[in-house]
């Protein structure tokens, strides 16, 4: 039997994505290659914007034409699962308004899909889905001949930014269990991965807390690890066992949460790539208040001035919201001035989007469309000129390269990725792929780099 996956949005739903299709795997399904073969269709779903709710609604269309065709041509019907955001929000009111949905499966019920892999097998159905709310973090994020792996640590939202719909369809935060993480960073290891990039939703709020009893009656003896001391041990651990996993990345984090402490461990451990996405989202202290960032402009640069003095060429990413509610001009200068400042190598960049249930849906001062286009459109021009700038410094220089492929638009080159999150083209043999290469940057194109080995 065949399965097909589409996944949108975040590196958390293609982590979980990947997790969910090794149980495929495990049972000797195969990996269809497109929706019109396969006898399971999985889309996990994104609820970030609404852009994101529109384009599977869509593609739900274009499913619903795709059965009736199967099913009067004779070549067999399949079973669809909604699961994702998008199907936590909804839930059955999804498979209410689309009949080509079979199952909706929420971000709290993946335990479920065992018993709708068998009930495919069987071709029978399943009646009842328990909707108790339970996240379990799956053994392995992993896809068959990948040199890269996402490796969630912990789940869910507990910030409320007044914009984001995440804490309502991902629930509160979970950590998980340390000792469960390195077993993960074994497994990828065997499988020859050579990178890995710790998921979250806000990944530096992790906390691991383990409650043991004393030895001493009517005592407990509580222990707690926070992201710093997990990186650590992830650094330690994967030292002592000779890891092939060579470098570590996280994302996303929340600035309020990056610590002195953190960026000390990177700076000392070689292994922790010196690539930081740290998501501003604006540059007015007013306009942060008003979504609950729980940081003022000042805030936020005090800790960029802190990690670059401790991490002498790391590259720092962002995020940047433009057209919040009750958004000024000032407040939009107040934006482009501290990209101006900051000077980040890439961003992330877009107009407020409503998402219905969160506080700023409902806030007054909502601004017009067409200024939030012309706002974004100015941001967008002026931070290509910073990416373009920032990455021109680095031409001339040597650096270590992740080989990933061979290049898309020439055959007789590789391309790799730096530790600074910079795609980079060179001329070499294709057995280097998956390997770590010294390369040097001759050249940039665009957002790539074109180099020698």
């Amino acid at each position: 039997m065949k399965y097909f996956f589409e996944t949108y949005g975040c590196q958390m739903n293609k982590a979980e994505s990947a997790s969910v299709e090794q149980l495929f795997m495990n049972r000797g399904w195969q990996d269809a290659g497109c929706a019109e073969e396969a006898d399971f269709i999985v889309i996990n779903t994104c609820s970030v914007r609404a852009t994101a709710e529109s384009r599977i609604a869509g593609r739900l269309g274009w499913y619903t034409t795709l059965r009736r065709e199967r099913q009067k041509s004779g070549t067999g019907d399949f079973t669809l699962v909604v699961t994702g955001c998008m199907a936590e929000r909804l839930k059955e009111d999804l498979k209410k308004q689309f009949k080509v949905v079979d199952y909706v499966v929420g971000t709290f019920q993946h335990q479920h899909f065992v018993e709708l892999i068998e009930a495919a097998e069987k071709k029978t159905a399943v009646e009842y889905m328990d909707e108790e709310p339970v996240y379990s973090f799956a053994p392995l994020s992993y896809e068959k001949g990948a040199f890269q792996a996402y490796v969630p640590i912990m789940h869910g939202c507990n910030n409320f930014c007044t914009y984001c719909i995440v804490p309502y369809v991902r629930g509160r935060e979970v950590s998980r269990n340390p000792d469960d993480i390195m077993k993960e960073l074994d497994m990828l290891s065997e499988r020859g991965v050579k990178e890995v990039t710790l998921l979250g939703q806000n990944v530096n709020s992790y906390m691991w807390k383990n409650t043991d009893k004393s030895d001493v009656a009517g005592e407990e003896n509580s222990s707690a690890i926070d992201f710093p001391e997990l990186m650590q041990r992830i650094a330690d651990h994967l030292r002592e066992t000779s890891s092939s996993i060579g470098w570590v990345r996280f994302m996303s984090s929340h600035p309020k949460d990056i610590s002195e402490r953190l960026i000390d461990v990177i700076a000392k451990e070689s292994v922790m790539c010196r690539h930081i996405h740290l998501p501003v989202q604006h540059g007015s202290t007013r306009i942060l208040q008003l979504m609950n960032r729980k940081y003022t402009r000042e805030d936020y640069l005090a800790k960029v001035r802190m990690i670059r003095s401790k991490l002498p060429g790391v590259s720092l990413t962002t995020d940047i919201m433009l057209g919040f509610p009750g958004e000024t001009d000032e407040d939009f200068e107040q934006a482009v001035s501290l990209l101006q400042e900051v000077k980040y190598e890439a961003a992330f960049m877009y107009y407020y989007n409503p998402r219905e249930g969160t506080k700023a849906c409902s806030m007054p001062d909502q601004i017009p469309m067409e200024v939030k286009k012309k706002r974004l459109a100015k941001v967008i021009d002026i931070q290509l000129a910073i990416n373009r700038a920032e990455m021109s410094k680095r031409v001339g220089t040597t650096t270590k390269v992740l080989v990933e492929c061979v290049s898309k638009d020439n055959e007789n080159e590789l391309l790799g990725r730096t530790e600074q999150d910079e795609h980079v083209v060179f001329a070499a043999d294709k057995s280097l792929i998956g390997s770590f290469v010294e390369v040097k940057l001759i050249e940039l194109t665009g957002n790539t780099f074109k180099g020698t080995l």
